[in-house]
């Protein structure tokens, strides 16, 4: 299947390592312009960058902060400087608002209204900057696929991280009404909600807590960064030719990760 993707420019947030990292190489093997961003790991970032181009795609590394609105425009002005407007959106990036995932044992009553404040306003009003930057290009175009990449835990929850949770649901909204805004102009808008994926960190897990969740699913198996991405590839490519506004799920339950914990 040809994915029409040679030379397309593509614009993949918090790629340095998991499934962005395997996103912006499966789109680097089909010839794409990858461009890859991160907030402290650049080397990170410019190790993908070096894998892309190993594939036979072009790469470059830029910097963004979801909590920076501002950081959205520079890196997508930047993208565009060198390469021309974004084709594609893979919207990856996550602010965990601190520095490190929530403690699941945290109360929801004992959770500060900054740290509200600080998950919503980065991972939601983040997001959207980058996709004010990035949709005059393809409304220009009269192309472009967007892939916002949410979680299970926003339909199956967790204990524990309330605003994480509803900051990726909100993601559903928010890609039902761009999907119908968008389509006019050839845009397609989708979501993807991995659930327990084998990315670096839990790959590490021990044997009994990774066969006990892949006990729990129909394929007996994980997904790994590399089955997510393969979807990410056809959502925004020219395979994709008029599926939009829905939530495509990959991987097994949050709940079921959680409690063995993930």
């Amino acid at each position: 299947m040809d994915t029409g993707m040679k030379g397309r420019v593509v614009l993949v947030t918090g790629a340095s390592k998991g499934i962005g990292a395997a996103t912006a190489r499966a789109f680097g093997a089909e010839q794409a312009r990858v461009a890859i961003t991160y907030h402290t790991d650049r080397a990170g970032a410019e190790m993908v960058a070096s894998s892309v181009e190993a594939t036979g795609g072009e790469a470059m590394v830029v910097p963004l902060r979801l909590a920076d609105a501002a950081t959205a425009a520079a890196a997508v002005g930047a993208v565009t400087e060198h390469w021309g407007d974004i084709d594609v959106l893979v919207a990856n990036a996550v602010d965990w608002g601190g520095d490190a995932p929530p403690d699941p044992s945290v109360r929801f009553e004992d959770v500060p209204l900054d740290h509200w404040h600080r998950m919503i306003g980065a991972n939601l009003i983040g997001t959207v900057a980058v996709l004010r930057s990035v949709l005059p290009g393809m409304r220009r175009n009269g192309w472009g696929r967007i892939v916002l990449i949410s979680s299970s835990v926003a339909e199956e929850g967790i204990p524990g991280p309330g605003p994480y949770g509803t900051a990726k649901s909100s993601l559903y909204g928010l890609s039902r009404s761009l999907a119908w805004e968008g389509g006019r102009d050839g845009i397609l808008v989708n979501v993807v909600a991995p659930g327990f994926t084998l990315t670096e960190t839990r790959a590490a897990f021990p044997d009994a807590v990774i066969a006990e969740l892949a006990a729990g699913t129909p394929t007996r198996r994980l997904s790994d960064p590399d089955d997510v991405a393969r979807l990410i590839v056809f959502l925004g490519s020219d395979s994709n030719r008029n599926l939009t506004g829905e939530v495509l799920r990959e991987g097994s339950s949050a709940a079921r990760a959680a409690h063995a914990g993930g």
